[in-house]
């Protein structure tokens, strides 16, 4: 492998995870206000197997697609112009979302300011955790949703990566957080701050929260209804967050019928916000969860582990030492 070649994932066809290939591609270069970051690891998302699909992201990229958004790794060039990062620093970022970042490679380049220092208290294997899963949580709860002190937040898959992030957020406001989960991840979601949790898999969570302000939706109605049913639990004006698949015309004349306010929303790259939040982390706000990595070269089996559905934090690929 020559310098300027690299390993990544490639997907030449659509299909289920056995269409996933590890090959010698051409490696980039920055641009001017870009960074050509070496990737130590990346994180695993469900947009990527639904990307992977041809779903998720699929209709915003030339194929084959391109996986991957979230980075840990190290500066290795800067493009003319950068004057926030130098070759060297570590970097922690979700380049390019929801356009191709192509992040299951060695090597991604992106514009110096979608990236923000690695939190020095994490690993690259957790920092890769972060990106996706923490800005989807801030920029729904803090950013969207605006949740203040006081006010009654419900989060519906509670133990992902997005909603351990979202469950720690809403604390850190102030917020009563009621977490729907498994049963099993209860006492683990009591630690990170929820004031409640509920099993799914045995409570309707309609039938055990109410008068609720905000309501975080990380499943989506094509599971049981959960957006549709979420409505139930709010007090008149409040605000359902609508993450996985936005805002269908019922959806949105059912939260009209009940009195209550409805939102799409979709992840951006927000460098400042990550800084942020590896503040949080280093300060011990935060904690990041890895339920398990894989070496790049297994990355049909990681995405077989996040099609369950039932991890706990993220799923994380190692890609370079």
């Amino acid at each position: 492998m020559s310098k300027r070649t690299m390993r990544a994932v490639t997907v030449r066809e659509f299909g289920g995870p056995e269409v996933l290939a590890v090959e010698e591609v051409a490696r980039p270069e920055p641009l001017p206000t870009e960074v050509l970051v070496r990737v130590h690891a990346a994180g695993v998302n469900p947009v990527d197997w639904k990307t992977r699909e041809g779903q998720g992201m699929a209709r915003l990229q030339a194929f084959p697609p391109a996986l991957g958004w979230d980075v840990s790794g190290v500066v290795e060039e800067v493009g003319f112009g950068v004057t926030t990062l130098a070759p060297g620093d570590e970097v922690y970022g979700m380049p390019w979302f929801p356009r191709a970042a192509n992040a299951y490679a060695e090597y991604v380049t992106a514009p110096a300011r979608q990236w923000a220092r690695k939190p020095a208290t994490l690993d690259h294997a957790h920092a890769a955790a972060v990106p996706l899963a923490a800005l989807t949580a801030w920029q729904t709860v803090v950013d969207t949703a605006r949740v203040r002190a006081g006010q009654r937040v419900l989060i519906t898959a509670a133990a992902g990566g997005v909603g351990h992030f979202a469950v720690q957020f809403a604390r850190h406001l102030g917020a009563h957080v009621i977490a729907v989960a498994g049963a099993a991840r209860h006492p683990w979601l009591r630690g990170l701050g929820a004031a409640e949790t509920i099993d799914y898999t045995t409570t309707r969570f309609e039938d055990a929260a109410a008068d609720v302000d905000v309501v975080i939706d990380l499943v989506g109605d094509a599971h049981d209804r959960t957006a549709t049913r979420s409505l139930e639990v709010l007090r008149p004006g409040g605000l359902l967050v609508a993450v996985p698949a936005g805002v269908s015309p019922e959806l949105a004349r059912a939260a009209e019928s009940a009195g209550v306010r409805v939102t799409p929303y979709l992840v951006e790259p927000d460098g400042a916000a990550l800084a942020t939040i590896a503040g949080l982390i280093d300060a011990g706000e935060v904690d990041v969860e890895v339920e398990e990595t894989f070496p790049l070269e297994q990355v049909a089996a990681a995405h077989t582990r996040v099609e369950t559905g039932r991890t706990r934090g993220k799923i994380v690929l190692t890609v370079t030492d």
